[in-house]
């Protein structure tokens, strides 16, 4: 499978293959995480999805988890199960719903993702310093209207 675009490929083809490109890249950035650190790949984006609901101020339910993952209740247990052994997740009941159980991600699990990603996440800084505001924008305009495309069912 050739990486490169070729030069006889129209302009948004070449596009589609690098947005392909770099998400093949980062998968394999997020096995070698998980590698290293005695998790599956499956637990990385469970941690990744736990951070982006965070980050969204959204209650981390099992079931939002699972939802998120594409996974069954059996399997998103499995995943929390894991988590928590390894001591990147903790059940926490709900402040405002004490039957209620939510999902953290723990302060160690963070600070191991950042010393992990954190050389990724700043080369990434250092590409969009060379843009200006307006070019951002269309970057981030094209971005969410992909991301639209993988994922366009409204998540819960």
């Amino acid at each position: 499978m050739n990486q490169e675009p070729t030069a006889d490929e129209p302009d948004t083809l070449r596009l589609v293959h690098l947005i392909r490109a770099v998400t093949v890249e980062f998968g394999l950035r997020q096995s070698d995480f998980a590698a290293r650190n005695g998790m599956h790949p499956t637990d990385v984006r469970a941690l990744i999805r736990l951070l982006d609901a965070a980050r969204a101020d959204e209650p981390a339910t099992a079931g939002l988890l699972g939802a998120r993952l594409g996974l069954n209740s059996a399997g998103t247990t499995a995943v929390i199960d894991r988590l928590e052994r390894l001591g990147h997740v903790a059940r926490v009941r709900d402040d405002h719903d004490r039957r209620r159980i939510l999902l953290r991600v723990e302060p160690a699990a963070i600070r191991l993702g950042r010393e992990f990603f954190g050389p990724l996440i700043g080369g990434v800084f250092q590409v969009l310093d060379g843009f200006d505001p307006a070019e951002r924008e269309t970057v981030r305009r094209f971005l969410t209207a992909t991301h639209a495309v993988f994922a366009p069912e409204p998540r819960p």
